[in-house]
């Protein structure tokens, strides 16, 4: 008995650590919730299976990347991705949120839809916050060293979206689906538009301070056009 009670352990030790190496792994591709769920689904993952959840959505992109990339050369264009990545990445994972896709110089993250809560608002407005903070704090670094200074817009939106597998069965993908992907990917174009550094639906707003979150200091403006929306809306500006 006690062989056989050894050899169940010895497999589960095995087992254990294969499953923490295997969410590891994918961690370095996927978000860690969406890691989350491909370790330890019971299920094999199929396209076509979707959950509506209600979440935040929120674009983040840096200004005139492009044309900066072109004069600094790849090793410096790659370099200064990673840093930005890496301003971006971690910031939205601590307020709960997902990494939906990287889209070269733009990010799109999710608050509430690979895991419900009742704070994805919340939790998306404080990131955007505090991401425009280390933006901010990074340009006074490359002002200091007579560097090129960075320019973002982010947009900001909530609504119910689709959550779920997208792709074939050689290809999977997780993603969201909705009105609210939209309206934040116009949002953050907007930003062009108005020189701004975040753009937010009132409504987000709103539904962020029901869900605890205060003093977000952006200055509403009412019944705001924004390309590509069918009706003007009141959008919460931060000014660059």
């Amino acid at each position: 008995m006690l062989v056989i009670a050894l050899t169940r352990a010895r497999k589960q030790l095995i087992r254990s650590v294969s499953e923490s190496q295997a969410a590891e792994d994918l961690s370095r591709f996927f978000s860690p919730e969406i890691a989350e769920k491909i370790t330890h689904s019971q299920d094999i993952v199929k396209p076509g299976e979707g959950v509506l959840r209600e979440a935040a959505i929120l674009f983040v992109d840096l200004r005139g990347f492009t044309a900066l990339s072109q004069r600094i050369g790849p090793n410096q264009t790659v370099d200064m991705l990673s840093r930005y990545q890496g301003v971006v990445v971690p910031t939205v994972q601590a307020h709960g949120g997902a990494i939906d896709k990287f889209m070269g110089d733009g990010v799109m993250a999710t608050f509430g839809a690979a895991n419900a809560t009742d704070t994805f608002a919340a939790d998306a407005l404080a990131a955007a916050l505090e991401i425009d903070a280390k933006m901010t704090a990074w340009n006074a670094r490359r002002a200091a060293r007579e560097q090129r200074l960075l320019a973002w817009g982010m947009g900001l939106a909530t609504g119910t979206v689709v959550f779920g597998a997208v792709g074939d069965e050689t290809r999977l993908e997780y993603t969201v689906i909705g009105d609210a992907v939209n309206l934040a990917a116009k949002l953050e174009k907007h930003c062009k538009t108005r020189g701004a550094r975040l753009s937010v639906t009132n409504d987000a707003l709103i539904l962020a301070q029901r869900q605890g979150f205060a003093g977000h200091g952006l200055t509403i403006e009412e019944l705001v056009r924004v390309e590509g929306v069918a009706v003007d809306m009141d959008v919460g500006i931060l000014p660059a």
